[in-house]
Order: C-alpha cells, then sequence, then structure tokens
C-alpha cells in the first residue's frame, strides 16, 4: 500500500497536462541529471528561446511539478517529488494491472487464446 498523498483525478490530470509537452519532457529529463541547482543553462541545454523555457517552466511551476527559488541574481529549479509521486504510482498500478504475482492475467485483461 501506498504512503503517497492521495490526488483527485483533476489534479493527476493537471499534473499529466503540465507533462504533456515534448521540451516540457526535455527539462524535467535535464533536471533528474543535475544534482545542484540550475538556472539559466535551461535555455541552453534545451535550446530554445529563453521566453519559450519560460513559458514551460511556468506551465511546470503552476502544476506544482518544478520549484524555482531565487537564489540572486538566479532563480534555481528543482523537481518536486510530492507532486509526481501521486503520477508514478498511478502509471505503476497501470503497469502491473494486467499480469499478478504468479504471472496471471488479472481478471481486468481478457484471457489469451488458447495454444498460445
Amino acid at each position: 500500500m501506498s504512503t503517497t498523498k492521495q490526488l483527485s483525478n483533476e489534479q493527476l490530470a493537471a499534473i499529466a497536462k503540465a507533462l504533456a509537452h515534448p521540451a516540457r519532457i526535455q527539462i524535467i529529463r535535464l533536471l533528474l541529471t543535475k544534482t545542484s541547482c540550475i538556472g539559466g543553462e535551461i535555455t541552453s541545454e534545451v535550446g530554445l528561446a529563453q521566453s519559450t523555457v519560460s513559458e514551460h517552466l511556468r506551465i511546470l511551476k503552476a502544476a506544482g511539478v518544478v520549484a524555482g527559488e531565487i537564489e540572486h541574481p538566479r532563480v534555481c529549479y528543482s523537481l518536486n517529488r510530492d507532486t509526481l509521486l501521486p503520477l508514478s504510482d498511478l502509471l505503476q498500478q497501470i503497469a502491473s494491472c494486467h499480469i499478478n504475482n504468479e504471472g496471471v492475467c488479472s481478471p481486468c485483461m481478457p484471457e489469451p487464446p488458447k495454444g498460445l
């Protein structure tokens, strides 16, 4: 059983929607590779205009996926794990839905044809 905070369907959908763009996925992957705070280098590493990266970061921040902390003169970005865990839990449930521990198809999946 998960100890992750339960989110409403609307909250999970908002997080998924915020992630639903290739540039935002690229930003998330970039943040996953960094051990320290990064600010302005996101623009150069993503290869988009600063204004475009700022808009993607705004969307990620609005959904709570990314946190931005001001460390004058720059803003440092990091992933908000607490926001992403409920979505991760849901995706793990989906991934494990079809086969139980014995390798048998679960009731939510039709039985495969005999002889395969």
